[in-house]
């Protein structure tokens, strides 16, 4: 018996999250074909919809920073819409929530961004600090589907983000605990708009293991997803993000996603309701990520995005200066066991412009190419992907000590001995960014040793390091704001912040000298020494 229409609603939800800037289907290090992008996920989107009209496309953040298309923009193209923007609009998005890379660029880019959406950027847990009202948009929407079904839809940022930013990017803004926001306007959607379905879109993730409920990260607030399913009553469905995930799953009876990053799935829950003398109630929901592999990118989005990319290529391609020897990265991994010549050149770069003898710095991912004999802007920016500035802090030996300690948490030993990634640095997400190399200094970590007692030899200048006496270190803003697990760094004095993009600065120093040279001096080594004294 088939059931009475009027009785009965399916809803869809469908969300994009982290999508850092990715449109188009290919690398802008090496063209090669890429299975993700906003592209694709366009004919996801009009698959979906063309099924259902009563849907809804959320996207939940880390939207305008990542690639050279939308960094290209944000630094040259500021009087033209913002393509990511551009993207979102033609396809009709009915929401955004803001990330925290969304504040990378400062506040006037941002809020350039938010003008030229056409759809209300949902800013809940920030607001002004004058008048304590959400900053960029309202603090939920309410959609209105056929007989009368209403969901409510409220967004939410990590609370985490003064903790990394620049305070010039976020003067005025204060970040709100998200849990306690989503008890208020969680009960306001309930009580107020009599909404049908409750959809919390959270730019944050899961602090603990969504099965068993054990704490998997340090209590900090950063991410609170499995918080908002065990405290919050009347959310249906939870949109994650920020950890890069790819999630569909149930949380405490409720329906939670993570799709992933740059385009790589689309998150799509389907609700049925049916009516009954008390209203409508969802009798069931469905959960999945759509992936991206095999579709075909839409032919609208890829000549939208024409006149963009074009200037995005010529940019890439210019060639900015020439090397002297070899700064090709073969292998990730062994660039972070023994020293690298790019690393040591990024350290030379901080030092220069931070006036420094001391620096610290990461390989960002595994797929930074290194530089060719030819070095273009495409390899700058394919290596350092992220928008920090450089900063100058003074810390003591001690903490100097403790961050070499928390980066020796990178490694871990099979049980064959070999050194490999420790897994809290791959899952949830790969955090390569938070194991640091150091410059100006002399040290080894044995990872045979127990975590916390690695540091086996560490010198400045031929003496001993001494933990009560400070040193100035060069490193990126994130770095020096704590970022990354690393509280020994936060508070600490600025000596000099320098609030140029690391990028460019590497540009600028490249092309100061046309040629620049390539080695490394041997001043670290990561080892074994339990193998060592074996062999």
């Amino acid at each position: 018996m088939m059931k009475n229409e009027q009785n009965s609603c399916k809803v869809t939800i469908l969300a994009t999250s982290d999508l850092h800037g990715a449109v188009m289907p290919w690398s802008y290090g090496d063209h090669s074909l890429q299975q993700s992008g906003l592209a694709k996920l366009a004919t996801l989107i009009h698959g979906v919809r063309s099924s259902n009209s009563n849907t809804v496309l959320i996207d939940n953040g880390d939207l305008i920073q990542g690639t050279p298309l939308s960094y290209i923009h944000t630094r040259m193209e500021r009087d033209a819409i913002h393509p990511l923007v551009k993207c979102m609009n033609t396809l009709q998005y009915d929401a955004g929530v803001l990330g925290n890379h969304e504040f990378n660029y400062g506040l006037d880019v941002l809020r350039d961004v938010v003008k030229q959406s056409k759809f209300p950027w949902l800013s809940a847990n920030i607001v002004n600090t004058q008048d304590n009202r959400p900053s960029f948009g309202p603090p939920y929407i309410v959609k209105t589907f056929a007989n009368n079904v209403r969901v409510g839809i409220v967004g939410l940022t990590t609370q985490y983000v003064p903790h990394w930013e620049l305070p010039s990017h976020i003067e005025g803004l204060e970040f709100k605990d998200a849990v306690a926001t989503a008890q208020q306007w969680v009960r306001h959607l309930r009580e107020q708009e009599q909404v049908d379905v409750v959809v919390a879109a959270y730019h944050g993730g899961f602090e603990r293991d969504i099965v068993t409920g054990e704490w998997t990260e340090e209590d900090t607030g950063e991410n609170q997803g499995f918080q908002l399913c065990e405290q919050i009553k009347g959310i249906d469905v939870l949109i994650t993000g920020h950890q890069h995930r790819n999630l569909a799953a149930e949380v405490h009876g409720v329906s939670v996603v993570q799709p992933g990053m740059q385009g790589s799935y689309l998150a799509q829950i389907d609700l049925e309701l049916e009516h009954s003398s008390v209203g409508w109630r969802v009798v069931n929901k469905r959960v999945e990520l759509l992936s991206a592999e095999g579709v075909c990118a839409d032919l609208d989005i890829i000549e939208l995005m024409r006149p963009y990319e074009v200037k995005t290529q010529r940019w890439l391609d210019k060639p900015i200066g020439k090397l002297n020897g070899d700064m090709r990265i073969l292998d990730a991994m062994q660039a972070r066991i023994e020293e690298h010549p790019l690393i040591e050149f990024i350290h030379t770069v901080q030092m220069h412009y931070g006036g420094t003898r001391i620096s610290c710095t990461s390989l960002f991912d595994n797929r930074s190419p290194g530089f060719s004999t030819n070095i273009t802007m495409r390899e700058v920016v394919s290596n350092y992907i992220y928008p920090n500035t450089l900063r100058v802090i003074r810390i003591t030996g001690q903490d100097m000590k403790d961050a070499l300690e928390q980066s020796a948490r990178y490694f871990k030993l099979t049980d064959e001995g070999e050194i490999t990634v420790n897994d809290s640095f791959l899952y949830p997400k790969p955090q390569h960014y938070n194991y640091d190399m150091w410059e100006g200094i002399e040290y080894e970590l044995d990872i045979s040793r127990p975590e916390g007692q690695r540091v086996t030899f560490l010198e400045v200048e031929g003496s001993p390091v001494q933990m009560k006496a400070h040193y100035d270190v060069a490193m990126n803003n994130y770095r020096a704001g704590g970022g990354g697990s690393y509280p020994m760094f936060a508070g600490k004095p600025i000596v000099k912040d320098i609030p140029t993009e690391m990028a460019e600065l590497i540009v600028s120093y490249i092309m100061e000298r046309g040629t620049i040279e390539g080695g490394v001096n041997h001043n670290w080594r990561v080892v074994n020494k339990r193998v060592d004294t074996i062999d």
